[in-house]
């Protein structure tokens, strides 16, 4: 990592221009390559895909250290490989296998990886704001200059766990940001029919600063992630973002069967006429740009090679890891 005289991060080791596009265009092709492996049955129960809300993963986590942490949502693809996991071990994981980042054992919605500071991805809408807020109050208890960010969706915004993250974190001034991706959809429901009054207004009710901001630009969401990020870690409390973005794919792969139709055609055009890797990949000269591509391809061939084989998990160590302690359930006791 490039750092100036004065000990700060450079431009582009903050998350410049050659950072972002290499992120975002990692995360855009291994959900592609995730999506063909749902369709040939090597990932099984599907995805959430994270196609198009590339920006805000990338964005954000450009300004995070590597002792900084991140807590995700079901669609939380983005934000583990953001946050910097293995490529390799998480497309094992979501192919169940033994190599996978939790073991095979956490699949898609629960990918976790404490060694980057990813307290996991949760399938319980709005619950990891409470993990985040609790784990960033921990560190900072402890003395560690950590900075917690959640990740959720527009439709937390109405649960009770995230509301009460709120209040504590203003109250005890965490260190941590919660960022909205404000796709306009809680899986078919838009928000305009589930939210009362403004997302950013929940938050400013509890005295957190809050901003709305491009979730399609990553230089926009860098900019504004870092002014919160730096304001968490200088001991100024929590802060609020809301990103607009565009969720170009389904809410879940299922739906590529169910053909529910709550958008049409024409919707989901206007969605992808922004597209987070080609706004971020104008930015680069040709050959950079090119070099990414090809980088980024290599490592998502080897990625899914390394899912597809490795061995599945052995079933006779199902019940490992249910308890901190090593104990183990009773034989004949139903569990």
């Amino acid at each position: 990592m490039t750092v100036s005289t004065r000990g700060e991060q450079t431009y582009e080791s903050r998350g410049g221009g050659l950072a972002l596009y290499r992120t975002v265009r990692l995360i855009r092709r291994f959900e592609e390559r995730a999506v063909e492996l749902v369709r040939s049955g090597d990932i099984v129960g599907g995805i959430h895909p994270y196609l198009g809300q590339e920006g805000v993963a990338a964005g954000v986590c450009a300004n995070l250290g590597p002792d900084d942490i991140v807590t995700g949502t079901h669609r939380g693809h983005g934000h583990v490989l953001a946050k910097g996991a293995d490529p390799a071990r998480m497309m094992a994981e979501l192919c169940g296998r033994a190599t996978g980042l939790n073991r095979g054992r956490g699949g898609s919605m629960h990918a976790a990886d404490f060694g980057v500071g990813v307290f996991g991805a949760n399938a319980i809408v709005g619950a990891a704001g409470s993990i985040a807020t609790g784990a960033a109050w921990a560190r900072r208890r402890l003395g560690v200059d950590t900075v917690a960010v959640n990740f959720f969706g527009d439709g937390a915004v109405n649960e009770g766990m995230l509301l009460e993250a709120f209040n504590l974190a203003a109250l005890w001034r965490v260190p941590v940001v919660f960022v909205c991706e404000n796709n306009g959809w809680a899986t078919t429901m838009r928000v305009s029919d589930a939210v009362a009054g403004s997302i950013t207004a929940r938050a400013e009710a509890f005295g957190i600063p809050s901003a709305t901001v491009d979730g399609q630009d990553p230089e926009a969401v860098r900019a504004a992630a870092r002014v919160a990020v730096d304001r968490a870690r200088a001991g100024d409390g929590p802060s609020f973002l809301e990103c607009h973005t565009e969720r170009f794919d389904a809410h879940h792969t299922f739906e590529h069967r169910a053909r529910l139709g709550y958008r049409s055609a024409e919707e989901l055009e206007r969605a992808r006429s922004r597209d987070p890797v080609d706004i971020q990949g104008a930015r680069l000269a040709r050959l950079d740009r090119e070099r990414i591509e090809h980088e980024v391809e290599t490592l998502l061939a080897d990625a899914v090679a390394f899912a597809l084989e490795s061995p599945y998990p052995d079933p006779v160590g199902a019940l490992d890891d249910l308890y901190a302690s090593g104990l183990r359930p009773r034989q004949g006791s139903g569990v």
